[in-house]
């Protein structure tokens, strides 16, 4: 009962009243005025609006590739038993624990045109964060960098499930590395790897923090994503009602987007049934 009444109280009672505002205009001060679906109206002929999608989209996407693609190379490699393993989880672990705002300072230091590191070691002249062509990749960088350890480590906890026996007999058939790491060890992973994609998908689609300590959504709102746009809609405009939009547009992708992949995974998850 108390975790039922405290989902309600602060789960559900939020969503519905946050609907309920979204077809509203309200700045927090002055009674609630009902608009219909005027918000939802401006926000779709609004250039800002889908410009700041796209850049929703290509940060989600490119973060839930590298995101998974990288970890699951090195938990592959991991688990071969190299000399220093045990180092190499702790340090790739290190960034998902360090807290958003270290990792923000540190970063913004390291992408500075003048004296960050970056260019320094690169020997080039990039104006990363202040440049519209660079600072989406360069939050990629930080992103991808901090979701590292956290999705290594589960994987790895998915292949110490998987019996050695089979890579063993992979090797005797004459299979080399990469052929186990095609046939044996994705299919056996599909369903951790399937975990894993909808978790860094909907996580990237609900990044804020990142923008906030770096960016600030600039320049020029090349980095400027959904969840900032609320954040800037809702306590800078304080036009809480196409906040509450906004919102309802990103709920209604990650939902959409859920789905899609939830319908995939007979295709995509090995032995998966129904």
């Amino acid at each position: 009962m108390p975790a039922l009444i405290g989902t309600f109280i602060f789960i559900i009672i939020p969503v519905v009243c946050s609907f309920s505002l979204s077809f509203t205009k309200w700045d927090l001060l002055n009674p609630i005025e009902f608009v219909g679906l005027k918000n939802y109206s401006e926000l779709f002929h609004q250039n800002i609006f889908w410009k700041i999608l796209l850049n929703t989209v290509v940060f989600a996407l490119s973060t839930s590739i590298l995101g998974v693609i990288i970890p699951l190379i090195l938990a592959s490699i991991l688990n071969t038993k190299i000399r220093g393993a045990e180092f190499y989880k702790s340090a790739y672990f290190m960034p998902f624990i360090t807290p958003m705002v270290v990792i923000g300072i540190i970063w913004s230091w390291i992408f500075d045109p003048n004296i960050g590191l970056l260019n320094q070691v690169l020997n080039i002249h990039i104006n990363w964060l202040y440049d519209s062509c660079y600072a989406m990749p360069a939050l990629i960088i930080v992103s991808v960098w901090k979701l590292i350890g956290y999705n290594m480590i589960i994987f790895l906890s998915s292949l110490s499930t998987i019996s050695q026996s089979l890579f063993e007999a992979a090797k005797i058939d004459g299979a080399n590395s990469f052929q186990i790491f095609k046939n044996v060890t994705i299919p056996l992973m599909s369903p951790t790897i399937f975990f894993v994609v909808i978790i860094t998908a909907i996580s990237s689609f609900q990044i804020f923090d990142l923008i906030y300590l770096m960016t600030q959504g600039g320049p020029f709102d090349s980095t400027n994503v959904l969840v900032y746009a609320i954040y800037k809609e809702a306590f800078e405009y304080f036009n809480v009602g196409r906040a509450s939009a906004i919102a309802y547009v990103l709920f209604v992708i990650i939902l959409v987007l859920t789905l899609i992949q939830w319908n995939l995974r007979k295709k995509l998850v090995y032995l998966e049934e129904g």
